[in-house]
């Protein structure tokens, strides 16, 4: 089969590799649908290795070289002698995330802070960018004919921003600012607006990424940096400030935009990763009461609660995927469109199908 992996930085081949086999018995082989191209996936790509293992990971023995991609949907094609709830011709929707089922956290119900956490796409066997994958039974979660498997391979990123907005609360009639139009940032306002917040401010200073996040009606978008900005949160919360701020940037100068237009004890998340140590201003946080939260991920168990939250309708999540490209283009039309600063992309989708 035709897989997308990384060897090192700026360094990923689309090469042939064996197609996995099953050799334990909740192991589930799928053939790939669609797979998102992920902001980690971009870190690695520009800075890498960063969490992709250069020695065998302690979990699951991977090492480079990794093929890459944990959001995807795909189809069982084959499953191990134990697997129950899913069977041949589903259509699922996969939960990346490997844990180990026996350390503190996983033993609480919080697999996503395992001590050994690993990843398909990232530090496993097998990943999304290819024909083929290797998965858990407990990795996959069967879609219903309401989702599509476009939508399917969103469902990945919706549970990140869905975490992030859950982890804060947003009330019924909240208002709320999102900070950075990417991908995690656009789901997270379609999430915080679907959950009840009565406004949405989306704060996003590249003028492409703020129209095609403007298209989707969400709510304001607007220039962080502008006049404009400070007079429209200014005029919706009667100089008061926004109830929940959800960062989604991964920059100081987004957190610091969160910190300056949050009321007095409301509430931010940081859900944007940051690559360097970040600055704040903590005399800010604690004057006004401020409650920062980090997110890390999402609850692993949360796949059927958002495919249905998508199914009913209540999050467009196909509205944040912009583009689509096949396999073989995965580098040129995938990975350099979307690390140019000037980029005019949310999400794009590769079609692993298209291999010859």
């Amino acid at each position: 089969m035709r897989a997308a992996r990384f060897y090192g930085k700026s360094d990923i081949r689309v090469e042939d590799v064996a197609i996995p086999a099953i050799h334990e018995a909740d192991d589930v082989l799928v053939e790939v649908r669609y797979c998102g191209i992920c902001g980690t996936d971009l870190h690695e790509y520009l800075m890498g290795p960063i969490v992709t293992p250069t020695a065998p990971h302690p979990l699951t023995g991977a090492t480079l070289p990794q093929t890459l991609g944990h959001e995807f949907s795909a189809t069982v094609v084959e499953v191990g002698p134990g697997v129950h709830d899913v069977s041949v011709g589903d259509r699922v929707a996969i939960m990346p995330a490997i844990v180990c089922g026996r350390c503190h956290y996983c033993r609480r119900g919080q697999g996503h802070l395992c001590v050994r956490f690993a990843c398909t796409g990232l530090s496993a066997e097998t990943g999304g960018l290819a024909q083929f994958a290797l998965l858990k039974e407990y990795q996959t979660a069967v879609l219903p004919a309401e989702v599509s498997d476009l939508e399917g391979a969103v469902i990945e990123p919706a549970s990140v921003a869905a975490y992030g907005v859950d982890r804060v609360g947003v009330a019924g009639g909240d208002i709320v600012l999102v900070t950075g139009a990417g991908p995690i940032g656009v789901l997270s306002a379609m999430y915080a607006s679907a959950v009840g917040a009565s406004t949405v401010v989306i704060a996003e200073p590249n003028p492409n990424r703020a129209a095609l996040a403007a298209a989707m009606n969400i709510g304001p978008v607007i220039d962080p940096t502008s006049d404009e900005f400070s007079a429209l949160l200014d005029d919706l919360t009667k100089g008061i400030g926004v109830d929940v701020a959800v960062e989604c940037s991964g920059s100081s100068p987004g957190l610091a935009t969160c910190i300056t237009h949050t009321r007095r004890h409301g509430s931010i998340a940081q859900t944007g990763l940051h690559t360097r140590p970040a600055t704040l201003d903590a005399m800010a946080l604690s004057e006004k009461d401020l409650s920062l939260v980090g997110t890390w991920c999402y609850r692993i168990t949360d796949w059927p609660r958002i495919i249905r939250f998508v199914a009913a309708g209540k999050c467009p999540v196909a509205k944040a995927v912009t583009a689509q490209v096949p396999l073989e283009d995965v580098v040129a039309k995938g990975f350099d469109v979307l690390v140019d600063p000037r980029g005019n992309q949310l999400k794009i989708l590769v079609r692993s199908g298209d291999c010859g």
